[in-house]
């Protein structure tokens, strides 16, 4: 049954503006004092404008490309640079990459959803049934976010995380047991969107679509299960075969997107880092162009421009004059691109794995792959005849392509997650395919996760110490445990 309160609601507001009004009049101490009180910098910030900002912060942190702050496009050997090759060598520590990744992380994103769960908790004007689905949306963010510091680090600071000076030294909690928490936490969010009650005042992302929010909750379920193929297969097939049938993203309309705006101040952060910047950092990797030449693939001259034809990928790894090369596609450059976090592509390959694995999730393996390059491409906004010619090459169709189930699914599943670099670098990492290449300058190994921040190791140092051996040692080629193969 829906719930309406707003005339309740407008009448609590008179009341209150009354006794504001006439508390003004009394001229006490008290309410001189609150004359220094600044509006514009409240000292308790309501919950919606905590998610807000919680949710941007993610989507920004994901989507930027700057090479102090997230690399995860270069890493996964889509993009290389021109003038500075550190970073595609693999150079993290000194750059202090993973210190920024995860303050910001911690920071911006988990700590303002905790603020924001805390507020939203504690807002007397809210009726109890206006919180379950608000605190529902926070909890699904919050576990997207830890799930990515897992899957970049392996054990991090969880249940003792963000207390701030009531505990500055937090302990690392193992990954695996944090995966655990992490699927009962969705679950119960998914369990508690109640459709007939309020949503979340300023949801940038769904607009209160609770069924949205609800599929997001079943796919991320989805996907934490899926990581754990290897390493849990018991676990993994349970939790798969339930988020099945919850209901998972199922179209483009579902995706976990942010719609930034036609401004600088609120454009994706790409505009600044390729535009506003002034610079010409990136271009193309030769490795991803290379495969991409190969199939004829016709996300090209969406994914590049046509500044070279045919195109050509820069050398991963070395020095790379920007004018020789492929340049990145003109829509990366635009104030409104998307920000994507979970989309239908990733959940149809996820989908194509666990039939491979015989769970129990419906079509065929060979249908949901042919579902995540359709999906890809539509979201591109590649034509259906162009679609149609691609699934039909004996190097894409699923029965004739070359390899295992696990190069064939990697190999498009990799393609799909362009933009996307960390679940790119995630595809290579869980499948071990598509090849990658030893980057020209050095030949470093490509990593399996990134190391621990040099911060930690100063102010954290035991707990730190702890966690590197319990993971095999704090360096780029140690395994998580979901890496198994």
């Amino acid at each position: 049954m829906s719930f309406n309160n707003n005339k309740f609601r407008k009448m609590k507001k008179i009341i209150l503006g009354s006794l504001v009004a006439l508390s003004l009049t009394a001229c006490s101490d008290e309410n001189y004092a609150n004359l220094n009180v600044d509006p514009k910098n409240p000292i308790e910030v309501p919950g919606n404008f905590l998610f807000t900002n919680g949710v941007k912060s993610l989507f920004d942190q994901m989507g930027n490309t700057s090479v102090n702050r997230n690399i995860f496009r270069l890493v996964a050997q889509q993009w290389t640079e021109c003038q500075y090759t550190e970073e595609t060598n693999y150079d993290i520590r000194n750059r202090g990459i993973p210190d920024t990744h995860m303050n910001l992380m911690y920071t911006n994103v988990l700590h303002d959803l905790k603020k924001a769960k805390e507020a939203i908790a504690a807002d007397e004007e809210l009726f109890p049934n206006e919180k379950v689905n608000p605190e529902a949306m926070i909890t699904i963010v919050e576990v997207y976010a830890w799930q990515q510091l897992v899957d970049l680090f392996g054990n991090i600071p969880y249940s003792e995380a963000l207390q701030g000076l009531n505990n500055t030294t937090p302990k690392y909690d193992d990954g695996l047991t944090i995966y655990k928490d992490l699927l009962t936490k969705v679950t119960t969010a998914y369990n508690s969107l109640d459709a007939s009650l309020p949503g979340m005042e300023r949801d940038i992302v769904y607009n209160n679509d609770i069924s949205k929010w609800k599929k997001l909750a079943a796919s991320l379920k989805f996907k934490l299960a899926m990581r754990l193929a290897d390493a849990e297969p018991t676990l993994s097939r349970q939790h798969a075969e339930e988020a099945y049938n919850m209901g998972l993203i199922s179209s483009n309309d579902d995706n976990f997107t942010l719609q930034y705006e036609n401004n600088t101040a609120n454009a994706h952060p790409l505009y600044a880092d390729l535009v506003l910047s002034g610079r010409q950092d990136f271009v193309p990797a030769d490795t991803f162009v290379d495969y991409l030449n190969d199939l004829e693939d016709p996300r090209r001259p969406v994914f590049f421009d046509d500044n070279k034809t045919p195109y050509v990928g820069g050398v991963y790894g070395d020095f790379n004059t920007y004018t020789d090369y492929t340049n990145i596609g003109k829509v990366f450059f635009t104030r409104t691109l998307k920000g994507d976090l979970m989309d239908y592509s990733e959940i149809s390959f996820l989908l194509s794995e666990a039939k491979e694995r015989n769970y129990n999730v419906g079509s065929t393996a060979a249908a949901y792959y042919t579902q995540g390059i359709t999906a890809s491409m539509e979201y591109w906004g590649i034509p259906a005849a162009d679609i149609t010619t691609y699934l039909n090459r004996t190097d894409v169709d699923y029965d004739t392509a070359p390899g295992t189930w696990k190069e064939r699914l990697a190999k498009q599943f990799w393609i799909a997650m362009y933009n996307r670099g960390f679940e790119a670098w995630s595809v290579w990492r869980m499948y071990d395919a598509p090849g990658l290449r030893l980057p020209a300058a050095t030949e470093t190994p490509v990593p399996f996760r990134f190391t621990y921040p040099v911060r930690e190791q100063n102010l954290n140092g035991a707990n730190l110490a702890a966690a590197s051996a319990a993971i095999g040692g704090d360096t780029q080629q140690t395994k998580l445990f979901w890496d198994k193969f």
